[in-house]
C-alpha cells in the first residue's frame, strides 16, 4: 500500500498546493507534534519559561551532536552534502606551453606522468566537455560547453597510441588548505578513412588521424564542498545551543537573586 501511495504521488500533477504548500504544512505539523508535545510535558512540570529553555537546550544540543556526525561520516547517514570532487576542463591547447595557467606551462618537465589505466577518473570529465549533448539531454536542460565538438566519445582517443597525460600540484597546506591540482591530457581525432571497411569486415583498431594535430585538454581538480553544509549547520546549532544555555544561566541567576532577597519564588507560569 505504501509503495502504491508513493507511485501515485510521483505521477500526480504538481501544483502550488501539492507539493509546495502541503510540504510546508507537513513540516510545521511535524515540529508542533514532536517538539510541541515534549515542551507541553516539560511546561506542566517545570513551568512555561523553564520548560521552554530545557526543551530548546535539549533539541539544539542533539542537533549539535548530529551535525558532528554529518561532518565526520556520510554513510549510512542521510546527511546534507555539498558538491562532489571532480575534474573540470579549463581549456584546450595545442601544447601545454600555450596554456594560460602558469603551472601547466611546465607540466611536461616538472609534473608526473599519468598512466593510461589511471585516466578512468579523468576521461568522464573530458567526454562531458567535448561531446555534444544528445536530444534527450538537451530536452532535460543540459547545454553544450564551449568545448563541445564531437557527436560521441568514439571520435577521439585519450591515453592510447602513445598519447601522454601529466599531473601536477595538489597536496595540503597547513592541514586545512589544499594546493591547486592540474592535469594536461593529450588527445587526437580518429582517422575516419581507416575505419571505412567493406560491409561484413571487422574495422581495424582506431588510430590517430595524421593530418590533424594533437591537442591537450587542461583540467583542474575541483575538491568540492561535501563538508561545507554540515559545518554551517554545526555552527548554527552551536550558537543556538549556547543561547539556550545562556538563557538557563540567566534563569538560575534570577532565582538566586529572588531567594537572596527573601522574596517569594517567582511564578513560572
Amino acid at each position: 500500500m505504501a509503495a502504491l501511495l508513493v507511485l501515485a504521488q510521483e505521477g500526480a500533477h504538481k501544483t502550488l498546493w501539492n507539493p509546495t504548500i502541503l510540504g510546508v504544512l507537513v513540516v510545521i505539523s511535524a515540529i508542533m507534534l514532536f517538539c510541541g508535545s515534549v515542551y507541553l510535558l516539560l511546561a506542566t512540570n517545570l513551568g512555561a519559561r523553564l520548560g521552554f529553555l530545557v526543551a530548546a537546550a535539549s533539541l539544539t544540543g542533539f542537533l549539535v551532536l548530529l551535525s558532528i556526525l554529518w561532518m565526520t561520516t556520510f554513510t549510512p547517514l542521510e546527511s546534507p552534502k555539498g558538491r562532489d570532487s571532480s575534474w573540470k576542463v579549463k581549456e584546450i591547447v595545442t601544447a601545454p606551453d600555450d596554456s594560460k595557467i602558469t603551472k601547466v606551462q611546465d607540466i611536461q618537465k616538472t609534473g608526473s606522468k599519468i598512466a593510461a589505466e589511471d585516466l578512468a577518473t579523468i576521461r568522464p570529465a573530458i567526454d562531458a566537455a567535448l561531446v555534444l549533448p544528445t536530444p534527450a539531454q538537451t530536452a532535460a536542460g543540459q547545454k553544450p560547453t564551449e568545448f563541445s565538438k564531437y557527436e560521441n566519445s568514439g571520435l577521439y582517443l585519450v591515453g592510447e597510441q602513445g598519447l601522454t597525460a601529466y599531473n601536477i600540484g595538489g597536496g595540503t597546506k597547513r592541514v586545512f588548505w589544499h594546493g591547486a591540482r592540474y592535469a594536461a591530457v593529450e588527445f587526437c581525432e580518429i582517422d575516419q578513412k581507416a575505419q571505412q571497411v567493406p560491409f561484413g569486415e571487422v574495422p581495424p583498431a582506431p588510430v590517430c588521424d595524421p593530418l590533424v594535430p594533437h591537442k591537450f585538454v587542461v583540467l583542474e581538480r575541483d575538491l568540492g564542498s561535501l563538508r561545507q553544509p554540515p559545518f554551517v549547520y554545526f555552527v548554527t546549532f552551536l550558537l543556538l545551543f549556547g543561547l539556550s544555555l545562556l538563557g538557563l544561566h540567566w534563569y538560575e541567576l534570577d532565582q538566586r537573586e529572588a531567594k537572596a532577597r527573601g522574596l517569594a519564588p517567582v511564578p513560572t507560569t
